[in-house]
């Protein structure tokens, strides 16, 4: 046969096979058994382990939900998505096992009483700890329960229906024998029904002269109907419960928020979302109030009075101008702590300090006693006692943050700024101070012989080396008292035992599944003893050869990624590649270099996860570093095209030149930002011979006022925006694009006409191109049938575009 012939024959094969593929009845497919395999597995169960080591509880879930749970009814609020039969979050993570390790013993004890069907959520330890509460959820309401864990049993306390709409549902008395719930009022009204609803005007809104400059928020309020139904579900009566059962009226119904117990249990702070709404902006910017009442439902002093915040000042680092973070001092018996800004909450003023910290102690009226000034924005304190307390605070312009060493209850004691570094800068990061829980069950510094100790994950440029340092009060010495060695393996530290010279870690490699074990300082090598056995559930891929490599820009910027074989993998050939990435932005080079992978992290394929095509014959590069960096007054998106396209050569050259991939066959993909980088390295270069892009946005014209870490408007960079669209460059796409998008995407700026839009400008000007919606998914996706659909279609596609001889005889057969 001619090379003509040969030629019009495989044309024909892959438009048969691209026309049979294109049917836009499609159902639900499922991926090949390699894939599939990886997928339809069992998880390993999450855990809360008590802080006295004693037991751990183990809360087992399916892998995934399925496409009927997402079809439920669903209602989207003011930026909360609501069951409104049950008043639940929609798309909550429910469990529906629990089991008891304990241990001292090591022996497993499964709960009993748990019921049938269960569908468990919103866990929470009771003071003591001897006890967890939980919600159950059933077909029309959420219960209120909780386990013994002495006796491994589960009982439902009460039969009223539970609000978990709004803030947290389930909050502890110190007593650890009584429980502030948020139930259903009584008086609940009918909702509307907004799809047959008679609009009886139109939905007007008015600028009054004052800039509103928000971002592209998702599920707002759009009109009165949904204000009423937002009221209704946010509305909640709170009671009191003991665990035998009785329960009490503890605050007549309101929209509350998040509500908190004092560390003495005299006193309860009340969160209150409040009227007037708004269509421009989520609920946690509504009104609203906080408040102290006593233990017996007295208010006691109104602490903060927040309006409507439709209007703050522009930028990252704006804030309210008043009170603000009201929280409980975690050290003191009823001692409650709040922040005030210093530059009007403006980040664009120029300052010497941002905020201001106060605490107020009982009976809470006036204004508060200074604390500390913060250089930047506040961020938290880790509280110890009277004399020794660590604030942070950071600063998202220059990526910088400081941590201040204060005496609380001595302000003649200067603050000292323990570190003052880009926090970015992961090699510099001096780790997360260990606490542990005082004698009002509330987490504070772990001081010991004047010291204090911090957890680093412990990354460099010879690797990753976990670490523990004390760090000495008198002179702010550090010492280091244990990194981990391992070459092999990699070892995460959880926790210090500061008591027992304890460590509680959790170790794992490449193809050994994590598992925790103490570690006991002070024994002969460090001595470990294992706590759990968790079994690798993807033992089909645990020998797949990985390894993290190093290489550079042309720019000379220090890159990395981590590089997966084929399983088949044969010395000497040449495969196709599968690259995955997602930009991130900088404000200098030295950060932006770092690596931060480790080849002994366990090998873990999730439902977004490149690694499946190992098993396929490909070759794949995961985490791929893309940094666009801008240093000084430079913006990173100033040079964000050229940089983007420099990282991607800069990976595929750095594969091609180990002899493994054929260039002309490479992939690819990202999701949501990574989406945005796969659409502009399909228009602006030549590199790749396919795209695959899961809820991304396009055109940036639709997000005017700030996406990602883009602070500037449309109106004073537009040459920025129009350059960063793909959606203007459409005309510039000639390589085959996968686009995937749930159709209720939530996500701020990922609306999913972006995706639609996009691809009806692709199809008109000819690109080759094809899009899939995903029915009631978001961001994410979670129903099985959606998620095994996602990886047929880009593995029929890379097969189409990166394979396309194979592609082409598996068809003709």
């Amino acid at each position: 046969m001619s090379r003509l012939w040969q030629f019009l024959a495989t044309a024909i094969l892959v438009v048969a096979s691209f026309n049979a593929w294109s049917d836009t009845a499609l159902g639900y497919q499922k991926p090949p058994s390699e894939i599939l395999d990886l997928v339809d597995i069992k998880l390993a169960p999450s855990t809360f382990m008590d802080d006295k080591r004693e037991n751990m509880l183990m809360l087992y879930r399916d892998t995934y939900k399925s496409i009927s749970d997402l079809s439920k009814k669903e209602m989207r609020l003011a930026g909360l998505r609501i069951d409104p039969v049950t008043n639940i979050g929609s798309r909550v993570t429910y469990y529906n096992e629990m089991k008891i390790k304990h241990l001292v013993d090591g022996k497993t004890i499964t709960v009993k009483g748990i019921p049938e069907n269960a569908r468990l959520a919103n866990f929470q330890w009771s003071p003591d700890q001897k006890k967890m509460a939980f919600t159950h959820t059933t077909e029309t309401a959420v219960e209120l329960w909780y386990l013994d864990i002495a006796k491994a049993k589960a009982k439902r306390l009460s039969k009223m229906a539970l609000n978990a709409n709004l803030g947290n549902v389930i909050t502890w008395f110190a007593d650890s024998r009584s429980l502030l719930v948020k139930a259903v009022p009584e008086n609940k009204r009918a909702l509307i029904d907004t799809n047959s609803a008679v609009p009886n005007g139109p939905t007007i809104s008015v600028s009054d002269g004052k800039k509103a400059q928000n971002r592209t928020y998702q599920d707002l309020l759009k009109n009165k109907d949904d204000e009423f139904n937002f009221e209704q579900l946010a509305l909640s009566t709170l009671y009191k419960v003991t665990l035998k059962g009785k329960s009490k009226r503890w605050l007549d119904t309101a929209m509350y928020g998040d509500l908190s117990i004092s560390p003495d249990g005299k006193y309860v702070l009340v969160n209150e979302v409040k009227r007037p709404f708004s269509y421009l902006v989520p609920y946690y910017r509504f009104a609203s109030s906080t408040s102290v009442y006593d233990i017996d439902a007295d208010l006691v002093s109104v602490i903060a009075d927040t309006p409507l915040v439709e209007d703050l000042p522009k930028g990252f680092m704006a804030v309210i101008d008043g009170r603000r973070e009201v929280s409980w001092r975690q050290d003191e018996a009823a001692t409650l702590i709040y922040v005030k800004a210093l530059d009007g909450g403006d980040p664009a003023k120029e300052v010497e300090f941002r905020d201001q910290v106060y605490q107020l102690s009982a009976p809470f009226k006036g204004e508060g006693r200074p604390l500390i000034k913060t250089f930047n924005r506040f961020y938290r304190i880790t509280w110890g006692d009277n004399n020794t307390a660590i604030a942070q605070d950071y600063w998202w312009n220059n990526r910088n943050t400081k941590s201040y060493l204060f005496a609380p209850n001595d302000n003649s004691k200067q603050p000292r700024i323990l570190f003052d570094r880009n926090y970015q800068d992961r090699y510099s990061d001096p780790g997360s101070f260990v606490t542990q829980r005082n004698q009002f069950a509330r987490p504070v510094l772990a001081i010991q012989d004047g010291s204090l100790f911090l957890l680093g994950a412990g990354h460099s440029k010879e690797g990753q080396f976990p670490f523990l340092d004390s760090l000495s009060l008198n002179d702010q010495k550090l010492t280091r008292l244990y990194h981990s060695s391992y070459t092999d393996k990699l070892e995460r530290l959880y926790d210090f035992e500061a008591d027992k010279s304890r460590l509680l870690v959790r170790i794992e490699s490449k193809n050994e599944y994590p598992n925790y074990y103490f570690r006991t300082l002070n024994s002969q090598k460090q001595a470990l003893t294992q706590i759990t056995h968790f079994e690798n559930p993807f033992k089909s891929i645990q020998n797949v050869e990985k390894q993290v490599i190093d290489y550079k820009r042309e720019d000379g910027l220090e890159l990395s990624a981590t590089l997966y074989l084929p399983l088949d993998y044969k010395k000497g050939e040449k495969y196709p590649m599968l690259m995955w990435a997602y930009p991130r932005e900088f404000k200098d080079k030295s950060s932006a270099s770092q690596n931060t992978q480790n080849p002994n992290e366990f090998t873990y394929p999730y439902y977004g996860s490149p690694i499946y095509w190992v098993t396929k014959g490909y070759v794949v590069l995961d985490d791929a570093a893309f940094p666009i960096v801008g240093e000084g007054e430079e913006e990173p998106n100033d040079s964000f095209r050229t940089q983007l396209v420099a990282n991607a050569k800069a990976a595929i050259d750095a594969v091609d030149e180990k002899g493994l991939i054929d260039r002309e066959r490479v992939a690819v993909g990202g999701h949501s930002y990574g989406a945005f980088m796969v659409a502009n390295l399909l228009s602006h270069s030549d590199l790749f011979a396919a795209g695959i892009a899961r809820s991304g946005a396009y055109n940036r014209t639709l997000t005017p006022f700030g996406f990602q870490s883009e602070e500037r408007s449309y109106w004073e960079a537009p040459d920025i925006y129009y350059t960063m669209s793909p959606f203007m460059h459409a005309d510039k796409m000639k390589t085959p694009l996968l686009l995937i998008h749930g159709n209720d995407d939530n996500n701020s700026g990922t609306y999913p006409m972006q995706s639609e839009r996009y691809f009806n400008a692709l199809k008109g000007l000819g690109a080759p191109v094809r899009l899939v919606m995903l029915p009631k998914e978001s961001h994410g996706y979670r129903a099985k049938e959606s998620i095994l659909h996602v990886l047929w279609e880009q593995d029929r596609w890379l097969d189409l575009h990166l394979k396309p001889k194979q592609s082409q005889l598996s068809n003709a057969k």
